[in-house]
């Protein structure tokens, strides 16, 4: 699994952004039976999590700073998993890193140990 993040740039505070992640899977694969999330890591900070969407069900799940203002989706057609972000803060400046996993339990869905898969990231930045 191959996972490529985009649509990160310089907003301002209050602003909204959009930032998507497309999943490259083996031929015969389907990024459907994989849990999607995004970390985020500030400079000078550890990576943390922001949100996570389980492979079925729906449920969705968020860190406390963005609850609210964040929603994560998913298109398992497109093998996409996106990151709509409202109402932007400056402490919203991070790179942001889609991860991926087939087998996340739910009580590690926040860890980063959880998921196999990674992104190279793409910046965020709030300016105030």
């Amino acid at each position: 699994v191959q996972l490529q993040a985009s649509g990160g740039g310089l907003m301002q505070a209050g602003g909204s952004l959009r930032i998507s992640c497309a999943a490259s899977v083996a031929s015969g694969g389907t990024s459907s039976r994989l849990d999607m999330a995004w970390f985020r890591q500030a400079p000078g900070k550890e990576r943390e999590f922001v949100a996570a969407m389980r492979k079925s069900g729906g449920y969705t799940y968020y860190s406390d700073p963005v609850k609210g203002r964040f929603s994560i989706s998913r298109d398992n057609t497109k093998r996409t998993v996106d990151l709509q972000m409202n109402s932007l803060k400056p402490e919203d400046t991070a790179v942001y890193y889609c991860a991926a996993g087939s087998t996340v339990i739910l009580s590690n869905i926040r860890s980063a140990d959880a998921y196999h898969y990674w992104g190279q990231g793409t910046l965020v930045t709030v300016s105030s």
